[in-house]
């Protein structure tokens, strides 16, 4: 009698087969519905002129799926590192997302003259390229706010207050000289009240001693909306 042949591997049963069948369909219709997210109906009408005839043209409208929307802050925030790190030394900045914030942090000892609110000649390069990184992003809805902060334990005879302010000021200004809007700029000095660590340690206590350039990311561009209700 002759033995029955072992099978290799045991057999699928048909129903899983089916069901990822169904998952790699509904796959690929979300990333068509994703890929399609603004429809041009005028294009789509004259496609099916050739079956349904000429009064087909009348709709030239364009449909939106999905609401029009700017820059991630993420992509944001890559953009602004990939200017700036050719530039300043790794410690001369941070770049934090938060939300839909980015948060650009340049620490005072390498960007200001020491106890003073006079720009390097470094950061003045490095302010150049963000204010071009920021002018290219004039069509998405961003508002920019530029905080300074002061060290904890200031020198003595400097007001923290006052040195904040005209560093937030400095640097808000020099934005706006090199083509930044105005409008979406506000500046605001912050003293030694807002200190990132508290730990009396020289190198951490240097990061307390910072101007911030937050920025506020409007993720629905009200620009590409209005246009889209003219052409309704």
């Amino acid at each position: 009698m002759a033995r029955k042949k072992k099978e290799e591997c045991p057999s699928v049963p048909a129903w899983l087969i089916s069901f990822s069948d169904l998952m790699s369909l509904l796959l690929t219709f979300f990333i068509l519905l994703y890929s399609m997210s603004v429809l041009d109906i005028k294009k789509l009408m004259k496609f099916l002129w050739y079956f349904q005839g000429e009064r087909v043209l009348q709709y030239t409208k364009t449909l939106s799926l999905l609401p029009p929307i700017s820059m991630l802050p993420k992509d944001m925030a890559l953009s602004l590192k990939e200017r700036i790190k050719r530039i300043l030394p790794i410690h001369a900045y941070q770049i934090e997302v938060i939300e839909d914030y980015v948060i650009l942090r340049l620490f005072n000892d390498v960007v200001f003259q020491k106890d003073s609110a006079q720009l390097s000649e470094n950061a003045k390069k490095a302010l150049k390229s963000v204010a071009k990184a920021l002018q290219a992003l004039s069509k998405n809805e961003i508002d920019i706010r530029i905080e300074g902060h002061t060290d904890i334990n200031p020198p003595k005879g400097v007001d923290p207050w006052e040195l904040s302010v005209k560093r937030a000021v400095a640097v808000a200004e020099f934005l706006i000289k090199n083509g930044v809007d105005p409008k979406k700029i506000s500046a605001a000095g912050f003293g030694n009240t807002k200190p990132i660590y508290t730990w009396n340690h020289p190198l951490l206590r240097r990061r307390n001693d910072r101007v911030e350039i937050i920025i506020k990311v409007k993720m629905t561009r009200k620009d590409l909306l209005k246009e889209e209700k003219q052409s309704r």
